[in-house]
C-alpha cells in the first residue's frame, strides 16, 4: 500500500488514503458552504426592511431557517441512510444555491420566509450528510480527530462569511446572494469527488440493512442528544442577547464584530488538539467539562461591565466548545450501526436546532424583563441537562481503543442484542 497522502494531521486523523481524502474533501466542502451561508446573515434583517417588511417579518425570515432544520434534518438523515450520503450532501448544496439565486428575483417581502426556509433545508441536509459520511467511514477510535477537522472547516467558514457580509453591507445584498449561491455550487465540486466506502443500504461489512429498519436509541446516543439540547440553549441565547449585551455596555460596532470573530478563531485553532483529546481522553469528561465551563461563562456575562473583558472571555469560552464538540459527536455515533448514522445525525441536528430556536425565541422577551434572566436561565438548564447526560453515560465506555472500537462496531452492525452489551440498554424507534 502506498503511503497515505495529505498532511500528517489528516493521516493521523483517519489512517488510510480513502478516509484521509474524504475528510479533506468534506472539510473544504463544508468550509465553502458555510462561508456563503453566513455571509448574508449580518445584513439580512436590513435587507428585509428595504423590501418593505417589518421587524416582525425580519424575525420570521430568520426563524424560518431554524424551522426548516427542525422539520427536515431527521427526514434528510433517513433519506441519506436509504439513498446514500453523497447525493443528500450535493442535493442540499444545490437547494441552498437555488434559494440564494431566487433572492435576486423581484420578490415580495413575505416570499423571503419561504426562500430562507429553503436555505435552512439545504444547509441542514448538507450538515447531516457530511457528518454521516464521517460516522460511516472513520473507525470509532479515530472519529474525534475527523469530526474536529470538519467542524474546523465549518467554523472557519462562519468566521469569514459574516466579515465579508458586513464589509459589503446592505446596499450590496444582490452581490451577497449571488456570491452565496455560486459558492454553494462551487462546494459541489469537491463533494462530487466523494466516494462512499459502502453504498447506503448495500451488503458488506458494516451494513446490516438497518437503513430500512428502526433506529436504536442506546445510552451513548441518548446522552449525546441531551448534551445537544444543552448546547442549543446557550447558542440560542447568544444569537439574540450577545449583541444586545455588548451594546448595553457601550460597545462599538467594530467591537461587536470582533467579538463574534474572536469566538470562531480559537475554535479553529483548537480543532486539531481537541480532536486528539477526543480520541485519547474520556469523551464524557470532555463534553461535561467543556459545556459546563460554557454554562459558567454564560452565567457570569450579565454581571460584567467591561467590554474588553467580555470580548476576551467570549473568545476563551470557545475553547470549551471546541473541546466538547468532537467528543460529543464521537459519543453520538459510538455503538451505532453504520447504516443508520444518517438518522442518528438527523436526530442530533433536530434536537440542537430546536433547542436553539426555542432559546432564541424566549431570550429576547427574557432580556426585556432583566438582562441577567436569559443568561442565568440558560446556564441553569444547561447544567441540569449535563447532569442528566452524565447519569445516562455512566455505563458507556468513555475511551474507545482500536480493538474495542472494532468489536463495538461489529456488535452494533450485528443487531440490538449485541449493542445492549456494548453501549448499555437500547430501544428501537422508527
Amino acid at each position: 500500500m502506498r503511503p497515505a497522502g495529505g498532511t500528517p494531521a489528516a493521516r493521523d486523523a483517519v489512517g488510510t488514503d480513502a478516509t484521509a481524502r474524504l475528510i479533506r474533501t468534506l472539510t473544504i466542502t463544508i468550509f465553502l458552504q458555510w462561508l456563503g451561508a453566513t455571509a448574508i446573515i449580518p445584513m439580512l434583517p436590513v435587507y428585509i426592511r428595504h423590501l418593505g417588511g417589518t421587524d416582525l417579518l425580519a424575525g420570521l425570515v430568520m426563524a424560518s431557517f431554524f424551522a426548516a432544520g427542525v422539520l427536515l434534518q431527521y427526514p434528510m438523515g433517513r433519506l441519506a441512510d436509504r439513498v446514500g450520503r453523497r447525493p443528500v450532501l450535493i442535493g442540499g448544496l444545490v437547494v441552498y444555491s437555488a434559494a440564494s439565486f431566487a433572492f435576486l428575483l423581484p420578490i415580495v417581502p413575505t416570499a423571503a420566509i419561504a426562500l430562507r426556509g429553503l436555505q435552512g433545508a439545504g444547509a441542514g441536509a448538507g450538515a447531516v450528510a457530511a457528518l454521516a459520511l464521517v460516522s460511516g467511514a472513520v473507525p470509532a477510535e479515530r472519529r474525534g480527530r475527523a469530526f474536529a477537522a470538519v467542524y474546523g472547516g465549518e467554523v472557519a467558514g462562519m468566521a469569514v462569511g459574516p466579515l465579508i457580509g458586513s464589509i459589503l453591507g446592505a446596499h450590496h445584498m444582490d452581490v451577497l446572494f449571488l456570491g452565496s449561491g455560486v459558492v454553494s455550487l462551487v462546494a459541489c465540486v469537491p463533494a462530487l469527488r466523494i466516494s462512499e466506502p459502502v453504498p447506503a443500504g448495500a451488503g458488506g461489512p458494516g451494513w446490516s440493512g438497518r437503513a430500512f429498519g428502526r433506529l436504536r436509541l442506546h445510552r451513548s446516543l441518548v446522552g449525546a442528544v441531551v448534551a445537544a439540547a444543552a448546547l442549543g440553549l446557550t447558542t440560542g441565547v447568544y444569537d439574540i442577547c450577545w449583541t444586545l449585551l455588548l451594546l448595553g455596555r457601550g460597545a462599538t460596532g467594530w467591537q461587536i464584530g470582533v467579538s463574534w470573530t474572536l469566538f470562531a478563531v480559537p475554535f479553529v485553532a483548537a480543532a486539531r488538539p481537541s480532536g486528539w483529546l477526543a480520541d485519547h481522553v474520556d469523551r464524557r469528561a470532555l463534553v461535561l467539562a467543556g459545556l459546563g465551563a460554557a454554562a459558567a461563562f454564560c452565567a457570569s456575562y450579565p454581571f460584567i461591565h467591561s467590554v474588553p473583558l467580555l470580548i476576551t472571555l467570549g473568545g476563551t469560552e470557545a475553547f470549551g466548545f471546541a473541546a466538547a464538540m468532537p467528543a460529543m459527536q464521537s459519543l453520538l455515533t459510538q455503538g451505532s450501526d453504520r447504516s443508520e448514522v444518517g438518522r442518528v445525525q438527523g436526530l442530533f441536528g433536530t434536537v440542537q436546532t430546536a433547542s436553539t430556536a426555542v432559546a432564541a425565541a424566549a431570550a429576547g422577551a427574557a432580556y426585556a424583563v432583566a438582562v441577567w434572566l436569559p443568561f442565568l436561565t440558560a446556564a441553569v438548564l444547561t447544567v441540569t441537562a449535563l447532569a442528566v447526560a452524565s447519569v445516562v453515560w455512566l455505563p458507556v465506555e468513555g475511551r474507545v481503543h482500536p480493538r474495542a472500537g472494532r468489536a463495538a462496531e461489529a456488535a452494533a452492525d450485528a443487531g440490538p442484542a449485541q449493542v445492549a452489551g456494548v453501549a448499555g440498554a437500547s430501544v428501537e424507534v422508527q
